[in-house]
């Protein structure tokens, strides 16, 4: 008996045990989690309703019915402000009245255009949608009637936005990139808006009977190829990893900003030799003198502003980006009211290449606070330009015309960059896409076109009907080969260009990592 009882006492003392290690594993703390985790259930389960509903029925509004209240209320009152400043400007066919519509107007066409989703085919550029509100908006016969921009308002916006194309241009300049590509980004840069814009020259004489200077400046106009369209097609074929390994995308990104300067100085030579009074060595010469001095005036702000602000001072990049800005419009708008035409332009690229070089890293932040600034003047740039574009202005032959000229520069610019490509270490597919990529036109058209247009109409009437068709056809070029370009270089370029890396398996891989 007492053997049996201790058998059942030792067998009850394992079964105690035994059941006593669950308890112990279920802690305090474990089982408070576990009621902790059930509250949060049921309080889930219990607020689900109440938020689907509130989802149904919310008042005030919430989400995308909020934002739209809220920005139209801002709208609303920035039309209040300025009415209690300026009064009768703000009213339909006051200057500020239509700045405000075809501002608003090219901002809602841009949206408008990145809803657009075609599958496998990329995003068209918003600048476009911009481009054909402002066309809409002057074509349309009740509205043309109530939105008028005096030219001086128009001039004065466009070139600030050219100034900051400029500076944008002289900020993205990379000198290492130029000096490992310097030979081909020189090529690239020059050769094809210099045979555009003689091609262009050579066709308006014979097609559309321009004087071989107004052949040359329409030349300019078409010669140059638009960041705005290149660099972010670019940017996302190298986050991809397309044609890294030889660095196509850096090519043509530090090549279209050499590419607009050539244009601009090609173009502003040309505006004075066709607009002057005087003769064509006198021309010459005060172009040179103008190219002198804005070189000069450029390299002596751009060492100041290396050095002021310092470096140990607060808000860095805003101080230099307003005295970036501040220095280049004045350059600009002011070297025009003193008669230096070309001087503003070649300053602004002088002053923000040398100051860029010393900033080094420090520069992205003031390339943020002027691209924020592109992106106020965007839709006026290209609002402004469409407007300019009147369908009954037109006569019946102009855009046939107009746009075999386009083409057959377009073609000579695509074959001559596929030549001068040659003997750089491209394959041939991808000097193909080197060269359909640099036809897209866009910002420095919408800036250049209406510029003999405004100059004709001040200071020599007679010249309008020519100016007026240089207009047109900066028009029809970005409205003809800023989508092609966008869509050529996002469907070619992940089929001719070879892929050095996967960003998706190189983040697979680090997460792996990780976890080991």
């Amino acid at each position: 008996m007492h053997t049996t009882e201790s058998k059942n006492e030792h067998l009850d003392d394992k079964n105690s045990q035994t059941s006593t290690i669950p308890q112990i594993l279920i802690t305090p703390d474990r089982r408070a989690q576990e009621e902790t985790a059930e509250t949060v259930l049921s309080e889930t389960k219990e607020t689900k309703p109440q938020t689907e509903k509130s989802k149904h029925i919310s008042c005030p509004p919430q989400g995308i019915l909020n934002l739209i209240i809220t920005n139209g209320v801002m709208s609303l009152m920035i039309w209040c402000v300025m009415w209690s400043v300026s009064g009768s400007e703000v009213l339909p066919g006051g200057n500020i009245f239509g700045l405000l519509i075809i501002f608003y107007s090219a901002l809602i066409g841009g949206k408008l255009l990145q809803l657009i989703r075609i599958p496998s085919v990329p995003p068209l550029p918003p600048l476009l949608g911009m481009l054909l509100a402002g066309f809409i908006v002057r074509n349309v016969p009740f509205i043309s009637n109530h939105v008028q921009v005096h030219t001086t308002w128009s001039s004065i916006l466009r070139n600030t936005a050219l100034t900051i194309i400029l500076i944008r241009a002289g900020l993205g300049l990379d000198p290492q990139a130029l000096k490992n590509l310097k030979r081909v980004c020189l090529r690239l840069s020059m050769g094809p808006c210099l045979i555009e814009a003689c091609s262009a020259a050579f066709f308006s004489h014979f097609i559309m009977k321009f004087p071989w200077e107004w052949g040359f400046l329409l030349g300019f106009v078409l010669g140059a190829v638009s960041p705005a369209v290149v660099v972010p097609s670019m940017l996302l074929l190298q986050e991809n990893g397309y044609g890294v390994e030889k660095g196509i995308p850096t090519l043509l990104i530090a090549a279209s900003s050499l590419d607009d300067i050539v244009a601009i100085t090609g173009f502003n030579t040309c505006m004075s030799i066709v607009f002057s009074e005087g003769g064509v060595i006198s021309t010459v010469l005060s172009s040179v003198r103008d190219v002198f001095i804005g070189v000069l005036v450029g390299i002596i702000l751009g060492i100041f502003v290396q050095y002021f602000p310092s470096g140990d001072q607060q808000k860095l990049p805003s101080k230099r980006a307003f005295l970036v800005l501040s220095m280049c419009v004045s350059a600009v708008l002011g070297s025009q009211r003193i008669g230096l035409h070309a001087s503003g332009g070649l300053c602004t690229l002088m002053l923000t290449f040398i100051a860029g070089t010393k900033w080094s890293k420090e520069k992205i932040g003031v390339q943020k606070i002027i691209s924020n600034t592109w992106n106020i003047f965007q839709p006026l740039l290209f609002g402004l330009v469409g407007s300019e574009v009147s369908v009954s202005a037109l006569e019946s032959n102009t855009i046939g015309i107009c746009v075999a000229t386009m083409s057959l520069a377009l073609c000579a610019r695509i074959l001559a960059t596929f030549v001068l490509t040659s003997f750089a270490g491209f394959s041939f597919k991808e000097r193909i896409f080197i060269a359909l990529s640099w036809m897209p036109k866009a910002t420095v058209q919408a800036v250049l076109g209406p510029l003999a247009l405004e100059t004709a109409r001040v200071s020599a009437p007679h010249l309008e009907s020519y100016s007026r068709d240089v207009m047109t056809l900066a028009f029809l070029a970005i409205l003809v080969t800023a989508p092609n370009g966008a869509l050529f270089i996002g469907l070619l370029g992940p089929k001719i260009l070879t892929r050095h890396y996967d960003p998706t398996e190189i983040k697979l891989q680090l997460s792996h990592l990780e976890h080991h």
